[in-house]
């Protein structure tokens, strides 16, 4: 069975890159794409189910953080039956959700991480005090203050000169360098599903 799974993930995997090259592989791609899609959402529908039925036996149990559940369960419910009613695309869902809930959350992650990240920083620095770990604490802060809404933000130096050069320059760069990093994992990762390397679908 392991082998059949195998084989199945591999032939899906060939014939999803060969529709990007071959353009006769493009309807087998598309059909297998639109397949993937209503796996994935299924497979978000029983999680959401899964985490129901875990957080509404946490709140039978009365466990000491049952309140948590039965918070979680109520916000669950009322999601579901505002998106059923209003559906996802109303004003009102994106005043209540999106800028409601949704951005705010967003922002205050973004926050936590930024705060997170410059103690860490400092923490790098204080056990070693070289040239690479000066370099990154100064380069955190000038990304940090050009990044922030400052009262000096407007100042001609700070305002149009650094600032505008180290958000679109050095912060830019680093996001492309990411982004970069991100794209050789995804395509080493695949390249090893392909070839029988890796088998996160249940093989060994």
């Amino acid at each position: 069975m392991r082998v059949v799974s195998a084989v199945i993930a591999i032939a899906v995997g060939l014939l999803v890159l060969l529709g990007y090259f071959l353009p006769v592989a493009v309807p087998v791609q598309t059909i297998l794409l639109e397949w993937a899609v209503i796996l994935v959402a299924v497979a978000a529908v029983v999680g959401v189910i899964n985490l129901a039925t875990v957080h509404a036996d946490k709140v039978r149990r009365r466990a000491k953080d049952g309140i948590y559940s039965a918070m979680l369960i109520m916000g669950m419910i009322v999601a579901a039956g505002l998106g059923l009613a209003f559906k996802p695309q109303n004003s009102f869902m994106q005043a209540i959700f999106l800028n409601g809930i949704i951005i705010p959350v967003e922002a205050s992650l973004l926050a936590l991480l930024t705060v997170t990240l410059l103690y860490t920083a400092i923490r790098l620095l204080r056990r070693r005090a070289d040239a690479m770990s000066i370099t990154f604490i100064v380069t955190a802060s000038l990304i940090f203050f050009a990044s922030a809404t400052l009262p000096f933000g407007d100042m001609p130096i700070l305002g149009t000169l650094i600032r505008p050069w180290v958000s679109q320059i050095l912060a830019l760069g680093g996001v492309r360098g990411i982004l970069i990093g991100v794209s050789l994992g995804t395509l080493l990762t695949g390249l090893r599903v392909l070839f029988g390397i890796d088998r996160p679908y249940g093989g060994k």
